[in-house]
């Protein structure tokens, strides 16, 4: 620790409030006598130092009386979502849930978005091109050939749903447009679904009981042991 410096004053205090020396003793004794000398008999004159600006607009007097949200910095980097090892394109996955739960389907390729391309094809068990997390996913030793399938127009912006902005209408309009408006696939999906599904049925069937395997859902009976199956 670093010894405490004491500041000793130059006209020390004979009694409280009282100095040793007078002013015109400590006149002489600062010097300021020189000083007033050098600068022609007057006290040199310093330029004040500029104050900074004031604000332009004044605080408010009231504040709210909840806090205003402020959206959080994320400086987190986004890292592309690692493919587990036993996923390869090919492999045959089981869907653990959602609408197709338990369904078997073939793994096309991994997207942009960390998520999996798969289907089942639609023609063997009624699962379409859609995306899965692999969060959700069994992959089994089962593989298909997918080298005929071409697979490069599939991306994140494919499966991605477009609103059209639609005018108000009255009650009665409203009624029957609800009756006719249905949620209808478009010609091209359905034909990307055919394309696929065709070259990956030629693959499908040169395997043995392949197709059937497919077909048939997976289900847990009673007596089996999950932690003993063998995928």
């Amino acid at each position: 620790m670093a010894p405490r410096t004491v500041r000793v004053s130059r006209n020390p205090d004979l009694v409280r409030g009282i100095g040793k020396f007078s002013r015109s003793q400590m006149y002489h004794k600062r010097g300021l006598w020189a000083i007033k000398a050098k600068n022609g008999g007057v006290f040199p004159k310093h330029d004040p130092k500029p104050k900074p600006s004031a604000p332009t607009e004044k605080p408010p007097k009231f504040y709210p009386a909840d806090d205003a949200k402020k959206p959080l910095l994320n400086k987190r980097k986004p890292k592309p979502t690692k493919l587990r090892s036993s996923i390869t394109p090919g492999t045959v996955l089981i869907i653990l849930a959602g609408r197709f739960k338990g369904k078997r389907v073939v793994f096309l390729k991994q997207l942009s978005s960390g998520l999996l391309l798969v289907t089942g094809p639609f023609k063997i068990n009624g699962v379409p091109l859609r995306r899965v997390n692999q969060s959700y996913v069994i992959a089994t030793s089962s593989k298909v050939d997918i080298s005929g399938v071409n697979v490069d127009k599939f991306d994140d912006k494919y499966f991605a749903k477009q609103f059209e902005k639609k005018n108000k209408k009255g009650e009665g309009e409203f009624f029957e447009a609800e009756k006719e408006e249905k949620n209808v696939l478009p010609e091209e999906k359905k034909d990307d679904q055919k394309t696929v599904d065709a070259a990956l049925i030629k693959s499908i069937e040169g395997v043995p009981d392949l197709k059937a395997y497919l077909a048939a859902r997976f289900s847990l009976k009673a007596g089996m042991k999950p932690h003993e199956l063998v995928f």
